[in-house]
């Protein structure tokens, strides 16, 4: 059974190989609360899961590393167990979800593991792991429904207590559960007052669903670019665990995770991948009970790929208010186009696109659209834009 002193073991065999992630007090990121990030984002392998595989990996017998070991992941539990497997000079056989970012695949195989790409999600991935380990007999390391793995993880508790005694609540991101069981179970074990609270995206929600029909849940799909925790049906021990030590779980939407993303690069100087920025979109958007508290946000990784950056950051503009469309209707005669574009001058606005159309059917045979894309402050100033032009006499059709 999991315990804290196993805990408390997995920390000393981690020792020399983890970094001790820096807690990093983030005022920008909400005026509510005073928040603080625990950048795991920089850990080694950029991600927490470093702790769990190495844990897991340290703790076989001779025997079990002579046979090498396996395991299916999304990428970050990947390049931990890639890791740890040659820390350890064990032969490691990877199965990997297709749908995983290239840059994790990538970082893994540099680890020296033997990729093996699944087609469909980490559940697929999954079945494929468990038919090869049962043909060539190798130890199977399971990315969060393990109590040494979640030990690992929970590690993470015990450096937060640490660095901050007087904390209220942690908010954790939730794929199979692993992360959060091990730090929830650390933290009521150890400092019971402390809320925990998890976060899933809208698409995967499989741990939320679970709790609210008080049993474990597969989704038909899951639908996220958080692609670490795009998992259909958490663990066994994971759900126990959070159905024990867990207070709240929450969901957020992609648009809010990319939101929470672009806020980390820009006032925090933190990259952060869709699984990672879970926690901090979650208090952004007033998802939880912990006005005026001190509030730790795991920050459990930064692998994002580099492909996907520019869209994630494009939809973060655009939830915002920092990257704005309108279509507004109008005569088509002379000035018009200066006349609005001096009105989105004057309040500081930058057009950044103009196209202009002739009116089709069902409207006047003078009538155009115009649609302009602006960068703006913030949705306050796209609303005081807006307003502007219908005091000029002209029609905002959308972008309202």
């Amino acid at each position: 059974m999991l315990a804290i002193e196993k805990i408390i073991k997995a920390s000393q065999i981690l020792k020399e190989v983890i970094r001790k992630t820096d807690l990093i007090y983030a005022p920008a990121i909400s005026s509510k609360n005073k928040v603080y990030l625990k950048s795991e984002n920089l850990q080694v392998t950029g991600s927490f899961k470093i702790r769990g595989a190495y844990t897991k990996v340290s703790l076989l017998s001779n025997e079990q590393k002579s046979k090498g070991i396996i395991a299916c992941s999304a990428g970050n539990h990947a390049q931990g167990v890639a890791l740890a497997a040659q820390k350890n000079n064990i032969k490691s056989t990877i199965f990997i979800p297709s749908t995983a970012p290239i840059s994790k695949i990538e970082a893994t195989r540099k680890y020296g593991a033997d990729i093996k790409l699944v087609d469909g999600v980490y559940d697929d991935a999954y079945k494929k792991a468990c038919s090869f380990q049962k043909e060539t007999g190798a130890e199977f390391i399971h990315p969060f429904d393990d109590e040494d793995v979640i030990a690992g993880q929970g590690t993470i508790a015990l450096e937060l207590i640490e660095q901050l005694p007087d904390i209220d609540a942690v908010v954790v991101p939730i794929g199979g559960g692993g992360l959060i069981s091990g730090i929830a179970y650390t933290i009521k074990t150890l400092k019971p007052d402390c809320k925990v609270y998890g976060v899933q995206a809208e698409g995967a929600g499989s741990m939320f669903r679970s709790i609210e029909l008080k049993k474990r849940t597969e989704l038909p799909k899951v639908s996220t670019f958080a692609d670490g925790t795009a998992v259909k049906m958490p663990g066994e021990h994971t759900f126990e665990l959070c159905q024990k030590y867990v207070d709240r779980i929450v969901t957020v939407s992609d648009d809010e995770i990319a939101t929470a993303i672009l806020t980390l690069m820009e006032a925090q100087k933190l990259v952060a991948e869709g699984a990672g920025a879970l926690s901090v979109a979650a208090v952004m958007f007033d998802k939880l009970p912990i006005e005026g508290k001190k509030v730790v946000c795991i920050v459990s990784g930064g692998n994002i790929d580099v492909n996907i950056l520019s869209r994630v950051i494009n939809r973060g503009l655009l939830k915002s208010g920092r990257l704005s469309d309108l279509t507004i209707e109008m005569l088509d005669k002379p000035g018009q186009l200066k006349e609005v574009s001096q009105i989105i001058a004057d309040l500081g606005a930058n057009v950044i696109r103009v196209r202009h159309n002739q009116g089709g059917e069902g409207t006047d045979i003078n009538d155009c659209y115009l649609k302009i894309s602006m960068e703006t402050k913030n949705a306050k100033h796209l609303c005081e834009i807006k307003d502007a032009l219908c005091k000029a006499g002209y029609k905002v059709t959308s972008g309202l």
